[in-house]
């Protein structure tokens, strides 16, 4: 029977009830690579395509550092009962209290040995390891998913910054812009209602100013707020390497499923099946030893009909692991144009941006020379800070469809370090 006990089951450290974790730190779900399973594997094999150094990687090592890891805690919770399921074909020994007739307690310990039971354990062992490597997903996916919202407030932060330092600009040129549409209605040369116009412009420039102002304090605090440390002073995006061809997390987690499924089902199909059991008793009442056939579930007319349905559940899984691999190749493909689509956009813009600016150099020296009026230069202006603009959206627009994409594919997050 000591077959029965042993199985290829992940071990984490520390997931002994008496592992301590140093103070400060959270304590690493680490595999032990000797008798981890395929999924523990791929998980603690999986790299993060953040570049070690630049501002994504630092921000993501400050959010994992304050990360409660609620999942770490139900990862050990399954471990443990992992570690308990592994000694389920040993004999079960208690003690056994009853009253007799005579008003006596009278006190035994028995002994109960499984000898045959269809399966039963094993599948009891398989689905404690299914859950454990479930656990471990979703571990990885929250690593995942937190590194990828604190990189978006990340992303935001910086966007309106940028926005922020043209507009800063922008606002100081149209303040001269005022200025000198000022003195030309001062002194008669000019309509009140160009300058009306220029101030209404100046204006928005303000509003849109103060909005990107206010949304970088806003991204930071929250950012701030889940991470380690304070991140004000991180400035630049850099980029992420190639992705290694990694499993998605998606379809690790059907594998992991469809495991616990076929556990769940062989079970099942055991409780119907009579099992052979030995039972032993030994204290105040005297020694007895007996052999015991029984079902955990009686034959009835659907009981044929609830076989099929478990075999059925095999084929289902099986089923779903497929679907979650075609929608995680869907979802990447999409992404993936999403992403050449905004890239390609951004350089278009770049270029506009150089011809806005080439034509408003044009209008400038031609207004320095007395062929143009102030409001025509405003208008070429206006032209080149929208085309600006625009490019830094669009840089930004790339960069959260890069990031999108990395999440996708569950790269944000190092197995390892997780």
């Amino acid at each position: 029977m000591k077959d029965m006990g042993e199985g290829a089951v992940s071990r984490f450290k520390g997931a002994e009830p008496d592992a301590v974790a140093p103070a400060g730190k959270p304590k690493k779900a680490v595999v032990r690579a000797s008798d981890s399973s395929e999924i523990i594997r791929a998980l603690q094999g999986r790299p993060s395509v953040l570049i070690s150094g630049t501002p994504y990687n630092r921000v993501a090592d400050a959010v994992i550092a304050s990360d409660a890891r609620v999942a770490e805690a139900e990862l050990r919770v399954a471990r443990l009962r992992e570690q308990a399921a592994k000694y389920n074909w040993l004999p079960s020994i208690g003690p056994n209290v009853s009253l007799n007739s005579l008003g006596e307690f009278v006190t035994d310990l028995v002994i109960n040995q499984v000898i045959f039971d269809n399966g039963r354990k094993k599948a009891e062992r398989d689905l404690a390891k299914a859950n454990v490597e479930i656990a471990a997903v979703t571990l990885v996916e929250d690593g995942n998913q937190r590194v990828h919202d604190a990189l978006s407030l990340y992303l935001k932060a910086e966007q309106n910054r940028d926005v922020s330092s043209h507009l800063a600009i922008a606002i100081k040129d149209m303040s001269q812009f005022e200025w000198v549409m000022q003195q030309r209605v001062n002194g008669g040369v000019s309509d009140m209602s160009d300058l009306n116009v220029l101030q209404q412009k100046l204006s928005s420039m303000q509003a849109r100013s103060s909005e990107a102002q206010e949304a970088t304090v806003t991204a930071m605090a929250e950012l701030n707020a889940m991470s380690a440390r304070q991140l004000n002073d991180l400035r630049g995006i850099g980029g992420l390497r190639s992705d290694s061809g990694a499993e998605a997390l998606g379809v690790l987690r059907s594998k992991g499923e469809q495991e616990r499924a076929i556990a769940e089902a062989k079970i099942s199909r055991a409780q119907h099946l009579p099992g052979l059991f030995v039972n032993a008793k030994g204290g105040q009442s005297g020694p007895d030893i007996g052999a015991t056939i029984s079902t955990d579930t009686l034959f009835s007319l659907g009981t044929m009909a609830e076989f099929e349905a478990l075999e059925v559940t095999k084929e289902t899984a099986a089923r779903r692991v497929e679907e979650a691999r075609e929608d995680a190749a869907r979802d990447i493909a999409a992404q993936s144009r999403q992403l050449e689509s905004f890239r390609r956009q951004a350089i278009e813009a770049t270029t506009l941006t150089k011809r806005a600016k080439e034509n408003l150099d044009l209008f400038q020296a031609q207004y320095d020379g007395g062929q143009r009026q102030v409001m025509d230069v405003v208008g070429v202006y206006e032209t080149y800070a929208m085309a600006l603009e625009r490019e830094i959206d669009l840089k930004y627009k790339a960069a959260r469809a890069e990031l999108e994409l990395a999440r996708l594919r569950g790269g944000l997050a190092e197995g390892a370090q997780i």
